[in-house]
């Protein structure tokens, strides 16, 4: 277990090498007594820095939700982490690939909620009643923190947050089975990925039943009018700059981006 001073230098090292794009020695290794309390704690100091800089939390995305990535992290559950305002944009933007240290990709689903809702035993059809909107989003992921990683880095690292891209069609949580949200992902023309939602944890609300429960021991909740990230559905593509992406939902649309 950390101390608070400790909690705090982490947090403010893991800003700045966020704002100059170098990373830093994982703090594991920095702290071998880092726990994954201690990983939350930073993840909150951080968002405290942040927003006493001027910036607004708007939402959470769930990291982890397949089961190959837990068994490869060691863990039995997902993580999860913070979304600023400034980290969301929208279909057809354009990002600076060298804002992020090694930008990568992933295909989800984003709900926005629309009321509030806690735990403790929160359960799928509670997330949808929750629910005012899904809508295609793709996230990209970055690390501040340099590899190999364990969860106590990843999870203090924000879950590799790094920003997200709404797009497609919006709808409501029982116009569509949300379960068989196939998509695809191009990178400059050519089909790198592919996938269905039902790949995230069943159900991509599950996911999103789980925070709650997760948060509510913290004394935390999800709020109306928030944005979630549900977790991906195919495996990260790396991108540079040059690169131009089209991810196609098929009856949900589709969400284009370049890199420069």
């Amino acid at each position: 277990m950390l101390t608070d001073a400790e909690r705090l230098e982490a947090a403010k090292a893991l800003m700045r090498a966020d704002e100059t794009r170098t990373p830093i020695k994982q703090l594991s290794l920095t702290y071998p007594n880092i726990t994954l309390e201690d990983s939350y704690a930073i993840q909150g100091l951080w968002v405290q820095l942040l927003e006493a800089k001027g910036g607004r939390r708007v939402g959470t995305k769930i990291g982890l939700t397949s089961r190959a990535m837990q068994m490869a992290s060691k863990i039995t559950e997902p993580d999860y982490g913070f979304l600023m305002d400034d980290m969301v944009f929208n279909d057809g933007a354009v990002l600076r690939a060298d804002r992020y240290a090694a930008p990568r990709l992933e295909v989800e689903l984003a709900f926005v909620m629309g009321e509030d809702l806690s735990g403790p035993t929160a359960r799928v059809h509670d997330v949808m009643r929750a629910t005012e909107f899904i809508v295609p989003a793709l996230e990209v992921i970055d690390y501040r923190t340099e590899t190999p990683r364990n969860i106590t880095d990843t999870i203090a690292d924000n879950a590799a947050a790094g920003a997200m891209v709404i797009g497609g069609r919006t709808i409501r949580p029982f116009d569509h089975d949300i379960r068989w949200v196939g998509a695809t992902l191009s990178k400059n023309g050519i089909i790198e990925e592919s996938g269905v939602s039902a790949a995230v944890m069943g159900h991509p609300a599950a996911g999103i039943a789980w925070l709650v429960n997760k948060l509510h021991p913290l004394g935390g909740k999800l709020e109306k009018g928030q944005i979630v990230l549900a977790g991906s559905f195919t495996r990260p593509v790396s991108v540079a700059a040059g690169d131009v992406i089209h991810a196609d939902y098929g009856p949900l649309g589709s969400i284009g981006l370049s890199f420069v």
